[in-house]
């Protein structure tokens, strides 16, 4: 079926208005009308080329809200009219040791992508900045009554990306957890893990998000540009959930952590960040990174944001508004997340 989608021609191109093709509707699929979709930063990266090339013309958008239209005769999870999400991926091998215990998003074999991914018919997969998707019914998700459906979208990544390696490395009552960054993905880590019980900081480059760092659960906030705060807090955390796509100094925030202490990677840059391990043989330190989660922990991340409270501070664009939303990404000047509203997306004059 051909539907309206936004999509990029090439690396340096503007999103654009133009049409795709999705496929139709097997026995396994669920078709979803999508009603937002969310701007996350590595809709940028992928486009811009920062982590390989890709195939344009192509349509990003992995933090999908929506209804489900119609399913496929064998579907028996989804029902028309239900509010469900689609995150990162789409579909994996199934099959090995990851996959079988619920972490499709380590599957050995590769899952497959939300977009700019391999489909399962050898097609490019193409994103939610588009009006319909179609979506094996294990990979799409239930979105809890209590979250609105117009600022739930960014759970499907920022929410899940931050809320799989507090749980892992156990962010709960009497635990020092830093949260490096207060953005997009930051926002969300203090608010997920003041709830779970931990003590939260935030190491930020200034003070300015101070007021809203508390408000959303921070009971410190540390300016890192104050070179006083690396000495002040050493050997303070227990873990450190760095959310920064940027080279940041890892020698000084490692001496953060007390013993066995671990600093987890969330944030992806594009350049390799380098490390000196002899830092990490003090206070048995660890550096870990963390992916998204698979769909069982996605879908336990949405209902517990639900019973907590906890939604993304978004901001509700029109279509037409996505270059300039991409714009203010990178000049970090957003409070906290980009939301399309995918009513306001017109068909181009004639396809792309």
């Amino acid at each position: 079926m051909t539907v309206t989608a936004y999509a990029a021609a090439s690396p340096t191109a503007e999103i654009l208005p133009t049409t795709i093709e999705r496929r139709d509707v097997g026995p396994a699929d669920v078709l979803i009308e999508i009603r937002y979709a969310g701007i996350c930063h590595s809709d940028i990266h992928t486009i811009r080329g920062d982590w390989g090339p890709q195939a344009y013309p192509l349509t990003v958008g992995h933090e999908i809200a929506g209804v489900v239209s119609a399913v496929g005769s064998d579907v028996t999870m989804w029902a028309v009219g239900d509010r469900v999400g689609v995150g990162c991926m789409v579909n994996s091998c199934r099959e090995c040791e990851n996959c079988r215990a619920g972490l499709e998003q380590y599957c050995w074999n590769g899952n497959i992508q939300t977009y700019g991914g391999v489909d399962r018919d050898g097609t490019v997969t193409q994103g939610g900045y588009s009006t319909h998707i179609v979506v094996d019914q294990d990979f799409v998700l239930r979105i809890p009554e209590a979250l609105d459906l117009a600022v739930v979208a960014p759970l499907l990544c920022a929410g899940i990306t931050t809320y799989s390696p507090l749980q892992h490395w156990r962010a709960g009552e009497g635990r020092q957890v830093a949260v490096v960054g207060m953005g997009g993905l930051g926002h969300l880590g203090v608010k997920i893990a003041a709830a779970l019980g931990a003590e939260v900081t935030v190491l930020s480059q200034t003070l300015s998000k101070e007021a809203d760092g508390r408000a959303f659960g921070t009971a410190h906030y540390y300016a890192t540009s104050d070179p006083a705060t690396f000495e002040k807090l050493q050997n303070g955390f227990d873990l450190i959930l760095n959310t920064v796509s940027a080279e940041i100094d890892l020698k000084a925030y490692l001496k953060l952590l007390r013993l066995d202490g671990v600093m987890v990677n969330v944030g992806a840059p594009a350049e390799p960040l380098p490390i000196q391990v002899f830092t990490l043989f003090g206070n048995r330190r660890s550096f870990a990174g963390s992916s998204i989660g698979g769909i069982r922990e996605t879908q336990e991340m949405l209902d517990f944001c639900a019973d907590k409270g906890i939604v993304p501070e978004t901001e509700l664009i029109a279509a037409d508004q996505i270059n300039e939303a991409w714009a203010r990404v990178l000049a970090s000047d957003v409070r906290y997340r980009f939301v399309i509203d995918v009513a306001t997306m017109t068909a181009p004059a004639q396809s792309a």
